[in-house]
């Protein structure tokens, strides 16, 4: 019945719109053609003839339940270095010590608050800020978890020098100069005029060509 209804309008309202009209006014213009030809189709009830828009306001729709339908938007979040899980434009806390993690945020419809959990473990429960207000939400027991955590983290030692200049070692003083070729290594001959590597690499090679 619905696709015969699609197929009707479209023959018989479509294809005679005028093509100057705004979508206001074709909405108009449709409204008027359901009321003048889709209400007026003949019916048979208990053997009495009636119309479609009669029947229509003899059953009337429902009314809209007062609850939206319970279903819950969940999601996949990663907790922030702050403790923070995000979502839909707001920020709000779990407990500290799961940076990184992976959570899950679930909000029922129609409900005020929302789930954070790992797994089956809820770890915080807040109420719900509007989309997109930029909010932190923080519960009071996280705000003085954290403030521990980064306390506890302090020390009293002395804070490590930003430069420390030592001189170098012996055996650092010893490589520099090998490097520099002041000092070479025993055993260790330091080739400075490329004829004697020359002579060299052609001694090995002929030693090479006759052994072989």
């Amino acid at each position: 019945m619905v696709e015969k209804g699609n197929h009707s309008l479209a023959q018989r309202w479509w294809r005679t719109l005028p093509d100057a009209l705004s979508p206001t006014q074709a909405q108009a213009h449709l409204d008027a053609f359901c009321a003048r030809v889709g209400d007026s189709r003949r019916r048979m009830r208990a053997g009495e003839a009636t119309t479609v828009g009669a029947l229509a306001e003899a059953e009337p729709l429902r009314p809209p339940p007062a609850l939206p339908y319970p279903a819950t938007v969940a999601v996949t979040r990663t907790v922030s270095a702050q403790a923070l899980v995000a979502y839909r434009g707001n920020r709000y806390s779990v407990p500290p010590g799961l940076a990184g993690t992976t959570v899950q945020v679930a909000h029922r419809l129609g409900a005020a608050t929302l789930d954070i959990a790992a797994g089956a473990v809820v770890l915080a429960r807040h109420h719900r800020e509007p989309d997109g207000a930029g909010a932190i939400v923080r519960d009071t027991g996280h705000v003085v978890a954290l403030e521990k955590a980064v306390l506890a983290a302090f020390t009293d030692r002395a804070p490590c020098r930003a430069k420390v200049r030592r001189p170098p070692s012996a055996a650092a003083l010893a490589e520099a100069d090998r490097l520099r070729g002041a000092r070479p290594a025993p055993g260790e001959h330091v080739v400075v005029d490329l004829a004697q590597y020359v002579a060299a690499t052609a001694a090995d090679r002929d030693a090479t060509e006759e052994q072989s």
